[in-house]
Order: structure tokens, then C-alpha cells, then sequence
């Protein structure tokens, strides 16, 4: 077994269990937590003002938020709405004007948001559409530059957006930018791809400009490599892996974040992946530290387990809403406060 180690050469087990003293996750559905010093709180906000859905995307532009597209069970929808998370509330906002879908992808640009690909229950997609939140309105855009695909992921870097990886009949690894200031409906440039495995319903987060991306699926199975991207450079570094099962080594630590359909934020520099499925749906919760390539386990999503949900912060606070788990699709939405202790007393914030 591989020791971490951090550059002092302490043994990486060392400093976590120092730090945090947490309970590692030991196998894919053990979401069971011993130890009252695992950290952060959960606090459920007013129900998301559409349908249960899952595969929905999501786009924050400044402190305002909005949700929509997805699948209910039974139609696919073009619905958008605005979480004001101030006032805890919802608001209804111009409809999507594309096909009704579910898995596509989304993204912030240059303040505004911008919506794509995915699946119509027939065809894959690849067309574009950008919203205007001073106008509440949408115009379409210049198409997806790769092929047609669904269950891909996006990510947002000075005022460009990037897509990666999905399905378009076969799992993908291909990364293309897009810049919504070049041209009048902008334009696509691929990039250098993705290293590691192809895969679709991957995740992403962003931290001080540099894209991170895993999980997802690829084969049937689920890669445990785990990437950072540089938009600066156009290069993939890869860190340490999703995936440290215990070998009897003292110097080692055990934990399995491989998953799909995973959600993510970002709260103070560290990203945080919550929920997902590994042969189940999950409600674990891991922080990120870029500096020390280090995951640190935190208390668990309160409410149902669950996947194809929805993530974003706002300020410091994280949230989670929309998902689905076997039939039933959930229109429940969750804030998440690291700060906090489990079950904090304090439930005014």
C-alpha cells in the first residue's frame, strides 16, 4: 500500500486523523457515522418550486441561482427557476426554449448562463442557448463543437466555459472551451483531453481557476483517477486517486469516493462532493483540500440518498436539491454550513 505523505514527510493518516479524527468510509454503501467530531451541518430551505426531478442542471451567476430542465419520471421539462437564497425563496423564470431534456450540461460566462447537450428520450443533443438574467430571456447560441452527447460535465474559468467527456453512443474523454466573447454566438476550441479513463455522469468543481474532474463510469465500472485541469497551460495533472482501500498498512487510510451522478460546491477554497451512486444511491459527504491533495469525510447529506441531484454554493454555504433514488424524484432542498458542528443548536443561519 502506498503511504501519503505530506512534504514535511508525515504520514498523510496521520495529519487527517489529527485534524478532523473522522471515521473512514470503509466500503461503497457504509454511510455510517460513529464519531460525534465529523463536521459541518445540514439544514433544509424551502422546497424547490417545480417538480421532483433528476438530471437537472444549474448556472450562479453572481449570488443568483437557477435550476431547470430535467426528468420527472415520466416527461422531460423546460422549466427555469431562481433561488434567491437570501430570502430562501423561489422564482419563476423564462422557460428554456430548446427541446425538454435531462443530462445536459450548464455553465456561467461573462454574466450570463449558458445551457446544452443532453438527451430529448430520443436523441442525443449538442445545440446551445445562452440566458440573459437582466432580461430574463434566451437566444441560441453556436452548437456544441463535439458530437451529440449526454451526461457530460462543464465547468466555468475566467469567463469561459469548458465541456467535457459524456456519452454519445460510446463514453468520452474529449475537452472543448468555450469563449461567449469571440463572435456574435461565440465559439468552441478543443483542448487538451481528459487523462485517465473516458466516462460519462462524471463531476467537476473549480478552485482558484484550475478544473478538477472524476468519477463517473466507463465500461460498467467506476474510475478512481481523478484530475486537475490548467486552463492556462492546457495540461492534466493527475492526483491521488478516488480510492484508498486498506491493506493492513499503518500508514495507510481507507475511503472509496468513486461514484456517478455526483453533486459538488465550492465553499472557501476547499470542493466538496456529496451524494452520487456506487451501486447505490449515497448520502456521504468529502471536503477537498488542493493543497494538500487530501479528502476529508463530513457529515453526511441529511436528507434522503440520492443521485443526478443538483449543487451549488452560495457565499459560504452549500446546497443541494432535485435528484432522484430508484423511482421517486425529490424537489427537497438542503443548505450545508462546514463551519458547523452536526445538528447544531443554532438553526438561524
Amino acid at each position: 500500500m502506498r503511504t501519503r505523505k505530506m512534504k514535511n514527510g508525515a504520514p498523510r493518516w496521520l495529519v487527517t486523523v489529527a485534524a478532523f479524527a473522522f471515521i473512514f468510509l470503509v466500503g461503497a454503501c457504509n454511510d455510517s457515522e460513529t464519531t460525534d467530531d465529523i463536521v459541518g451541518d445540514w439544514v433544509k430551505r424551502s422546497d424547490f418550486e417545480g417538480v421532483g426531478r433528476s438530471g437537472a442542471v444549474s448556472f450562479t451567476i453572481g449570488e443568483r441561482v437557477f435550476i431547470g430542465t430535467g426528468f420527472d419520471g415520466t416527461n422531460r421539462l423546460t422549466d427555469f427557476w431562481e433561488y434567491d437564497a437570501v430570502k430562501n425563496t423561489w422564482y419563476k423564470r423564462a422557460v428554456f426554449p430548446g427541446a425538454a431534456r435531462n443530462s445536459a450540461v450548464a455553465f456561467s460566462a461573462n454574466g450570463k448562463g449558458y445551457v446544452g447537450t443532453g438527451y430529448d428520450g430520443t436523441n442525443r443533443l449538442k445545440d446551445f442557448y445562452e440566458y440573459d438574467p437582466t432580461t430574463d430571456s434566451w437566444r441560441r447560441v453556436a452548437d456544441f463543437a463535439g458530437s451529440a452527447r449526454y451526461g457530460a460535465v462543464a465547468a466555468s474559468v475566467k469567463n469561459k466555459g469548458f465541456i467535457g467527456s459524456g456519452y454519445d453512443g460510446n463514453d468520452l474523454k474529449d475537452w472543448w472551451e468555450f469563449d461567449p466573447t469571440n463572435g456574435a454566438q461565440g465559439t468552441w476550441t478543443q483542448k487538451v483531453s481528459i487523462g485517465g479513463s473516458k466516462r460519462s455522469n462524471a463531476f467537476t468543481f473549480v478552485i482558484n481557476g484550475t478544473v478538477y474532474l472524476g468519477g463517473g463510469t466507463n465500461n460498467g465500472l467506476y474510475p478512481s483517477d481523478f484530475w486537475a485541469y490548467n486552463p492556462e497551460e492546457d495540461i492534466w495533472k493527475e492526483k491521488y486517486a478516488l480510492q484508498d482501500v486498506n491493506t493492513n498498512d499503518d500508514n495507510s487510510y481507507d475511503y472509496i469516493l468513486q461514484r456517478s451522478y455526483a453533486s459538488t460546491f465550492v465553499i472557501n477554497g476547499y470542493g466538496y462532493l456529496a451524494t452520487g451512486t456506487y451501486s447505490s444511491a449515497l448520502s456521504n459527504v468529502w471536503q477537498y483540500n488542493t493543497t494538500d491533495d487530501v479528502w476529508v469525510q463530513m457529515t453526511s447529506f441529511e436528507g434522503s440518498a440520492r443521485e443526478a441531484a443538483v449543487g451549488f454554493s452560495v457565499g459560504n454555504i452549500g446546497y443541494i436539491t432535485t435528484g432522484r433514488s430508484s423511482a421517486s424524484r425529490f424537489d427537497d432542498i438542503w443548505a450545508f454550513d462546514p463551519t458547523l458542528e452536526a445538528d447544531d443548536s443554532n438553526t438561524g443561519w
